[in-house]
């Protein structure tokens, strides 16, 4: 005699409507909702180029901050979040839409941590530094160089006044997000030996630490044991 089981509950239909929800999200806004598996502790991945106001072609591997904004909003009024994981692997973007999320990563009440895993160029540079504490991998790197612009520019003064003042933002950014000095800040964003055709400097792991950029070499263990650690110290 053959014995048939039945299961009489929604369980398995509830799970692949769980895991389907999330493959979307995956798609669509590029995280998963980490709750499913650590209730405490969110990740924000920054992955590609940054996109802004533009937008760019299909086949380019993009952070839209259209859809981080409204996740770092969430994350900061749900009770249930007590730390943020960014993890960076980007070229860099538009500068006003990274600089934006950067200001409110900082601006999270939540303990926030940083792991740059394969490069932190550009824009990427205040991105990582965003965080309460920073993290890199030992063969990630992070690249600064001035702020440019492709496509067509008017040879103006107001023109020179306007990337000026952008520069500003960034480099101030920058330093009260990070232990580096003005003047070596500038001395790398100025290097001429370098990149070819462009001016700037390439950190590798450690390099970036030793100037005070980011701070400490690590990984995906290290990251979550310091977020978890100022989770338990944060009154």
């Amino acid at each position: 005699m053959k014995m048939k089981f039945i299961n009489s509950n929604n369980d398995s239909d509830e799970t692949n409507s769980e895991v389907k929800e999330q493959i979307d999200n995956i798609k669509e806004l590029g995280r998963v909702e980490s709750s499913i598996f650590n209730e405490e502790i969110q990740i924000l991945p920054i992955i590609g180029q940054i996109e802004g106001h533009g937008v760019l072609p299909p086949q380019t591997k993009t952070t839209k901050y259209e859809h981080v904004i409204p996740n770092l909003i969430a994350m900061e009024q749900s009770n249930k979040v007590k730390g943020v994981l960014i993890v960076l692997n980007t070229v860099g973007g538009d500068i006003e839409a990274g600089l934006a999320i950067a200001e409110m990563i900082n601006s999270l009440s939540k303990p926030t941590v940083s792991l740059v895993i394969g490069g932190g160029h550009s824009i990427g540079v205040p991105l990582a530094t965003s965080a309460e504490y920073s993290f890199i991998s030992p063969s990630a790197t992070m690249i600064i160089h001035p702020i440019r612009m492709n496509g067509l520019v008017i040879g103006a003064p107001q023109t020179f006044n306007y990337f000026n003042k952008m520069q500003e933002r960034v480099n101030d950014f920058i330093l009260r997000t990070s232990n580096i000095e003005i003047d070596t800040l500038k001395s790398l964003m100025m290097e001429t030996n370098e990149l070819l055709n462009d001016m700037g400097t390439i950190l590798i792991g450690d390099e970036a630490v030793n100037y005070g950029l980011i701070n400490e070499v690590g990984g995906i263990k290290d990251s979550i044991k310091k977020l978890k650690s100022m989770i338990n110290d944060k009154p």
